[in-house]
């Protein structure tokens, strides 16, 4: 069965040549496209059950409604639906908002389509949210250079692994943040991405989230590594 996308931007070209990048591959077909959060949100309330997208890919920076609201307001009026942000724009504040809104994931356009279409792939079976390195790597240089605002880190007590993770799951945590895929931890540990991907997902149900992105604000704000 076909992943059922929505395509969100301002810019016509932009939303032609992601479609017809996504076209490319047979697993994906693209059930609504819009121009901006409002225009997204009134095309939902006529889109057949059928054809509800399981995946809404939205820019950022848009008129009328941006990425942020529309996330927001996606993410109470449809949970179901996963909600990544797909844009040139990475201004921290804003990818914070994003992430609170209710964002699955956060990818740059810059993106090659192979990579966009198999992160998004991974997304839909296994139900982790992608995050671009470069976004990843970003965070990690604000938060580091403490130029973004989160609550203070609270250094969990000697012998004590907060929120229960073993020393694999903080290890895989650790190249988690980097951006890494499962094949990518799974080299660099020398085990299976299979195995990979079950500690991934035992650490996104200890931490109580659903996506890289916010395993990754949670891990910073928690002083988790």
């Amino acid at each position: 069965m076909a992943i059922k996308l929505a395509i969100v931007d301002d810019r016509a070209s932009n939303r032609n040549i992601l479609k017809d990048k996504l076209l490319r591959y047979h697993q994906f077909e693209i059930s609504l496209i819009a121009e901006n959060g409002k225009d997204f949100l009134e095309k939902m309330k006529t889109v057949p059950v059928e054809k509800i997208p399981s995946v809404v890919l939205m820019d950022l920076e848009m008129p009328e409604m941006d990425g942020v609201d529309a996330v927001a307001a996606g993410s109470y009026l449809y949970p179901s639906v996963k909600y990544v942000m797909l844009t040139i724009f990475d201004d921290e504040e804003k990818i914070f908002k994003a992430i609170k809104a209710g964002a699955f994931g956060y990818l740059l356009k810059d993106e090659s389509s192979d990579n966009i279409a198999e992160v998004l792939i991974q997304m839909h079976e296994n139900g982790v949210g992608p995050i671009s390195p470069g976004i990843a790597h970003k965070i990690l240089q604000l938060v580091q250079n403490n130029s973004i605002s989160l609550s203070q880190k609270t250094p969990h007590e000697k012998g004590k692994t907060p929120f229960n993770l073993t020393e694999r799951e903080q290890e895989i945590l650790k190249l988690l943040m980097q951006g890494l895929l499962y094949k990518e931890i799974g080299s660099k540990l020398d085990i299976s991405p299979n195995t990979a991907k079950k500690h991934v997902l035992n650490i996104y149900a200890k931490l109580h989230v659903n996506s890289k992105a916010q395993a990754l604000a949670l891990a910073y704000e928690k002083g988790l590594i």
